[in-house]
Formats: structure tokens, sequence, C-alpha cells
């Protein structure tokens, strides 16, 4: 989603200490558990193909950079050249194509392009642009911040906030299902990874991934650091949503069916290690920072600021804690889905 036509969303570029390629560590825990997926779904897929396939298409539609950049697409290759050689066939010709935002940093993402060649094969890589929504334009025209400085005016919004960008997820996520089924062929594989917030840990605020930088931001527009003006025309284009709330629209949109679902704490076992407090703060900054300067032509020095105040947030709101604890609404939702015929 973007605010706006002018917006730019995209992650921190480079391999310095405040890029996404250095702070994309928990998102690395995620894609690791999403290859037995990929890897069910190319089985079933060549399985059920008849005759063996000459050509397949596999696309990441959320590819990033960094060193996670082609850590799925290569599981899903790898796959493919197991399944034939464990049944005498060969390979077929593959179509691998990256897509993620358009100012993501695709310069690191093809240098990195060598790692996709497998046995003496090379598959193609091409660079696309995602087609983004908006973000709640209700709140806009409403002139409602999405996150009040005033305690008491945000407890007496927190609701409407919550469903307008509920209702925006929606909207973008049936036309992102209702694109995707005019791309994939029936009986299609497509693989899904969201972070959702858990049904069965219901929070009485509106907790977002967001949260972290706009209580930051407000912390610094108090503080005369930033525009207050500014910060109440700045809305972050994402949304978590409910869990039970994906399938619920995945099943009215009605172009795939669901094969397997599973959920994850993102800081089991070893994700408790990437809850230093800096690392967490710098992973916000990493994801948030592109956006943040746009809006705010944010300095250097305004950005250390802005790592300052969500450390100080993460330790007030007892947010660190509640992660280590496993008392957070977030978890990974995988999703197999097979395109309906």
């Amino acid at each position: 989603m973007a605010t706006n036509s002018k917006q730019s969303v995209h992650m921190n570029p480079g391999q310095g200490e405040t890029s996404y390629a250095q702070n994309s560590a928990l998102q690395k825990t995620a894609q690791d558990r999403m290859k037995t997926l990929i890897e069910e779904a190319v089985t079933g897929l060549c399985t059920s193909s008849c005759p063996h396939p000459k050509n397949m298409v596999i696309a990441d539609l959320g590819c990033s950079s960094g060193p996670n950049a082609l850590t799925l697409v290569s599981a899903a290759v790898d796959a493919i050249h197991r399944y034939c050689a464990q049944h005498e066939q060969l390979p077929p010709e593959m179509c691998v194509l990256l897509n993620d935002l358009p100012d993501n940093d695709f310069n690191a993402v093809a240098k990195s392009l060598d790692t996709l060649k497998h046995s003496g094969d090379e598959a193609l890589a091409r660079p696309t642009a995602v087609i983004t929504g908006m973000a709640p334009e209700d709140l806009k025209k409403s002139r409602i911040p999405m996150h009040d400085s005033d305690e008491q005016l945000r407890s007496s919004r927190h609701q409407i906030v919550a469903d307008s960008y509920a209702r925006q997820f929606r909207k973008d996520f049936m036309r992102f299902l209702s694109l995707r089924a005019q791309e994939i062929v029936p009986g299609g594989r497509m693989v899904v990874s969201l972070l959702v917030k858990r049904s069965d840990k219901p929070d009485t605020e509106l907790i977002q991934p967001w949260t972290p930088a706009v209580t930051a931001l407000s912390d610094m527009a108090l503080r005369g650091v930033i525009s207050k003006e500014k910060l109440d025309s700045f809305y972050i284009p994402l949304c978590c949503p409910m869990d039970s709330e994906v399938n619920n629209i995945i099943e009215e949109e009605g172009s795939f069916e669901v094969n397997k679902m599973m959920m994850h704490d993102p800081y089991d076992g070893t994700g408790k290690a990437l809850l230093d407090l800096k690392m967490v703060a710098l992973r916000v900054r990493a994801v948030f920072e592109p956006i943040i300067v746009q809006h705010f032509a944010a300095s250097d020095e305004i950005m250390d600021d802005f790592v300052r105040a969500v450390e100080r947030h993460l330790i007030s709101s007892g947010a660190l804690e509640a992660r280590l604890s496993g008392q957070h609404p977030f978890a990974f939702l995988c999703l197999s889905l097979t395109r309906a015929m």
C-alpha cells in the first residue's frame, strides 16, 4: 500500500549497519519455516502434472534484497531438480521472476543472481514492479491520525483506525488473490507468508508492527524534533491482519484452495537471540527509515534520535519482555495454496 502516488515505499538499501540486508535475520527465520511448504508444493505440482512439464515459472512476490533475496526461489529450484533426479526426468526450463516494491535495491539482487545457476543451467531472473494499494483513504479524508499523541484521543479512535486498516487490507488482499489467479494456471501452487495477529491472543490496543515506529515519532513530535502537523498526516502503509481474517478472505475470493497452514512465533527457539534492544531498534529503522525520510525530510541525526526513541518505547512499554515471554500477539502465518480448477 502507498499513501499517495509520490510516496516510494522500500527497505533501507545497501550493506551498512542500518540497511535491511544487515537487519533481516528475523525474516530469515520465517523463510526457513516456508521451505517445507515450498518443497511440498513442488512435489504436489510435479506429481499432478501429466505430461511432465517442459517449462515452469517461479515467482517471488517480495524478494527484497540482501542475503534473503534468493532463498525461497533457490529452494523451489532445488526442489524441482531433486524431484526430477529422483524420478529420472529431465528438469524443465525454469523462469524465475523476482518481484518487489519499485525502489527495492535490485542492484544488490542482481549481484547475487549467480547463485541461481544449478548444474550448469541458468534461471532467467526478471525484476518486476509491484502494483500497490493505498493507505486508508477514509482516515486521510477525516484527518484522523494513525496514532494520536493524546492518549485519551488515541483510545477513543482506536476502533476507527483499526477498522479502517482492516478494510484496506481486505480490499488489497482480495485484489492480490484475484491478480495472482490471472497469472497462475489451474492446479498451480502459491506459498504465502504473512505476519498476522493471533486470534487467540487478542490485544486491547491497536498493536501493529508499526507501533514502535509511530510511538517513537510521537515522542519526537512532542519534543519538537519533528513537526506535529507532519506527524498527523503520516500513514504507514502496513496492516497486520488477524489469522482468521486471512482464511476468510481466501475462502470468499474463491480462486485458491488452502492445502496447508502453519503458524509459528517469530521468536521461538533461536529467534530469541534476535531480541537484543539495539538489534530490534535497528530493524525498525531498516524497515521504516525510507518512508520517514521522505515524509519528514529527516536527516541522519533525526534518524539516530528515532532509534533512541524506539529503544525507550520498547523498554517503557514492556514490548521487549512480552516478545521474550511469548506474550506478544504476532505470529508468522504460512499458507500453501492451490489455484482452483
